[in-house]
């Protein structure tokens, strides 16, 4: 492969097609070509050292070199200065020298795209089996069921009874219905069987049947 040494900018470079490289700032618009001055070819075991090729060159960019630091010292006077400085470089690319240019590209290898894997179909859930109908028996299939019968109310002595005196009972006793009479009267027989309370709820209900 052959290759150049140009010079630019009171420097020399050893450049090759296809070649970056970063040199002193030019006035070249970035993106544009140039042809830099050609001091010697070689290469395939041949120099010439008064060539007639020429170099094509393109500005990539202009940018700004690593800072470098400046510190300046003087001893016993405590003098001390701290400076730094940045070199404005310019990146060119060797597009071709001569009838050489700059090797293509390699091109990238496709990478085949996945196969799209269809999605299984869904599972129905299984439906839920109807609940059998119930014939709703008719009107003339119903058989009359007999009204139930209301309890019967059990007549109780008036409450509170057991904590009255024979007084009392006496006073209050024409005041009671005819049932809770004789509800007194019987529970007056089978408990306290006290005789004031039982002629008081007897001689009331002999009223009771009078009125």
């Amino acid at each position: 492969m052959s290759y150049a040494v140009i010079s630019l900018g009171g420097k020399q470079y050893r450049v090759r097609p296809g070649e970056r490289l970063l040199v002193d700032k030019l006035a070249t618009d970035e993106g544009a070509t140039f042809n830099p001055r050609v001091l010697l070819v070689g290469g395939d075991g041949t120099t010439d050292l008064s060539p007639t090729t020429t170099v094509t060159a393109r500005v990539v960019g202009h940018q700004l070199g690593e800072k470098i630091r400046i510190g300046k010292y003087k001893k016993r006077t405590g003098y001390r200065k701290h400076n730094g400085y940045r070199s404005r470089l310019t990146q060119i690319e060797i597009e071709s020298i001569g009838s050489a240019k700059k090797p293509a590209a390699a091109k990238k290898d496709t990478v085949p795209k996945a196969e799209v894997v269809p999605k299984p179909p869904k599972a129905e859930a299984p439906k839920a089996e109807a609940a059998p109908k119930v014939a709703t028996p008719t009107a003339s299939a119903v058989v009359a069921q007999p009204a139930a019968e209301a309890p019967v109310r059990t007549a109780h002595p008036p409450k509170g009874y057991d904590d009255l005196t024979v007084a009392q009972i006496a006073e209050a006793a024409s005041g009671w219905r005819r049932p809770n009479l004789e509800a007194a009267l019987e529970h007056e027989r089978a408990n306290a069987n006290r005789k004031g309370a039982i002629a008081a709820l007897e001689s009331a209900l002999a009223a009771k049947e009078e009125s």
